[in-house]
């Protein structure tokens, strides 16, 4: 298959599931779809992959081995029915 495909709206209209395929796969670089043989739009895959969130910041901070991050961080813990404000 080639590089850059140009098709008319119309037919883009029918194929156009299947071309975002050929698109994702990247056998196709670019589709060019037209209206009367004049370019309306240009679809291109994306430049990279999207990165996974999961473990993306890995590394990125050091917690002191001592920390407990499941402690209370309020001494007196304000109640929300009271109104009480926080310290």
């Amino acid at each position: 298959m080639s590089d850059v495909l140009e098709i008319s709206a119309t037919e883009f209209k029918a194929k156009c599931l299947a071309l975002f395929k050929e698109l994702e796969a990247h056998r196709l670089r670019q589709v060019v779809v037209t209206r009367r043989g004049k370019p309306i739009a240009e679809l291109r895959p994306p430049e990279r992959d999207t990165p996974d969130i999961y473990g993306a910041l890995e590394g990125r901070a050091i917690i002191p081995p001592r920390l407990d991050l499941t402690a209370p961080m309020l001494e007196d813990v304000p109640e929300a029915e009271s109104g009480e404000a926080a310290p």
